[in-house]
């Protein structure tokens, strides 16, 4: 539930807050600010929104009680399960699936089918009871933010899963570096307040301590050249080698909506630029360094992907190709046609903008002469109308 307050009020329910209890607060643009007195004085018409995420998390709060807190069926769960069809469940497995088609609560379901048909349940022991409520503390965890929501931690799972069949990785690897692969992805995001770790760095928060190292683009090329170096030996009884590759598969799963169709993909871009644009303009609201590729004044949509295709997404879904040739279809070919379609987008924006600098070029400002005068009898001079 949330509300909207004003700062004595807000200081009042933090300091009230018990300890089982999660707040989050909101600007007036949505987004997920820290609760400490150097807030800006706000008024009637600009207040923040205090998001009591948990009240009173014990034991006692789990279950059904849970769900229906989430607006979720609990009891209705495992039944659901059982009712996914083996076309859906088919579909769930490639790189093509559009997770715009479904509500949180039968994405929720489809997270336990993953689990399920993997053989976590059986081979871990897993009660599904278990299960459910780790998923309901998960979507409850993540933030209610344009891009690292909820459904990104879906789809970031959902291709680590059609990875693992594509793959044939089960044959390859232990079940529980799978439990952990998928896992992994599940949690990745979590509680992700819709800014980088420059940012989260910069302004001196929390999270700057406890972010997911591998999905860390700080860390994208010493990930990358480590699996570059051993692939030519990778060898999958290796402890050492399969510990990279799961790093890479997480990492390749967490950047991999350019893989999927277009209509699935573009939808999430315009949110990733979204939050992108949020976090610069609250850089240059509190005298930050302005990150570059989250400018909105100077990155445009097919500018913010040509450049990330050709030179973070292309280097490293082509090495997992080169372990995996059977995913070249499937990831890199999606791949090249995205990079086709934002190439000619921007080739086109930059069309237009040179049309309307021409445009420009060639309307004159009008030059206004001033009317001729004529003298008057007495010796005045009186302004002909032309």
């Amino acid at each position: 539930m949330g509300a909207f307050v004003v700062t004595d009020y807000l200081f009042r329910a933090a300091a009230e807050a018990g300890p089982h209890d999660i707040l989050k607060l909101y600007n007036t643009k949505g987004n997920i600010i820290n609760i400490s007195p150097q807030l800006a004085p706000n008024s009637p018409h600009s207040c923040y929104k205090l998001e009591v995420v948990a009240a009173d998390c014990n034991s006692e709060l789990l279950g059904s009680d849970l769900a229906v807190a989430l607006g979720f069926d609990l009891s209705s769960m495992e039944k659901s399960s059982l009712e996914v069809s083996e076309e859906v469940r088919q579909y769930l497995k490639t790189p093509t699936f559009d997770n715009w088609q479904w509500e949180d609560a039968e994405i929720m379901v489809l997270l336990q089918v993953m689990y399920t048909d993997l053989d976590f349940i059986s081979t871990f022991n897993i009660e599904l009871d278990v299960l459910q409520q780790f998923l309901y503390e998960v979507y409850r965890r993540y933030n209610n933010i344009p891009f690292h929501n909820f459904k990104h931690c879906f789809c970031v799972t959902q291709m680590m899963y059609g990875l693992i069949w594509l793959t044939d990785l089960r044959s390859k690897i232990d079940s529980v570096d799978l439990l952990i692969m998928l896992t992994s992805a599940v949690c990745h995001d979590l509680d992700h307040t819709g800014y980088n770790n420059a940012y989260q760095i910069n302004a001196r928060t929390e999270l700057a301590l406890r972010c997911i190292l591998a999905t860390d683009m700080t860390r994208h090329t010493e990930i990358l050249n480590k699996f570059k170096t051993i692939l030519p030996v990778f060898d999958f009884s290796n402890k050492d080698h399969r510990d990279v590759l799961m790093m890479i598969m997480i990492k390749v799963s967490d950047i991999s909506n350019e893989a999927r169709p277009m209509d699935v993909a573009e939808p999430w871009l315009d949110c990733l630029l979204q939050e992108f644009f949020n976090q610069s303009d609250m850089e240059k609201l509190e005298g930050l360094p302005v990150t570059p590729f989250m400018d909105r004044d100077k990155v445009t949509k097919p500018s913010s992907q040509t450049g990330f295709i050709r030179f973070v997404l292309f280097p490293l879904f082509i090495e997992l190709a080169n372990l995996f040739p059977c995913l070249e279809q499937h990831i890199i070919d999606p791949v090249r046609k995205a990079l086709d379609y934002y190439t000619e987008m921007e080739k086109a924006l930059e069309r237009e903008k040179q049309n309307r600098a021409q445009s420009e070029k060639m309307v004159k400002p009008s030059t206004s002469k001033e009317p001729e005068a004529h003298p008057e009898p007495g010796g005045t001079t009186k302004p002909v109308n032309l």
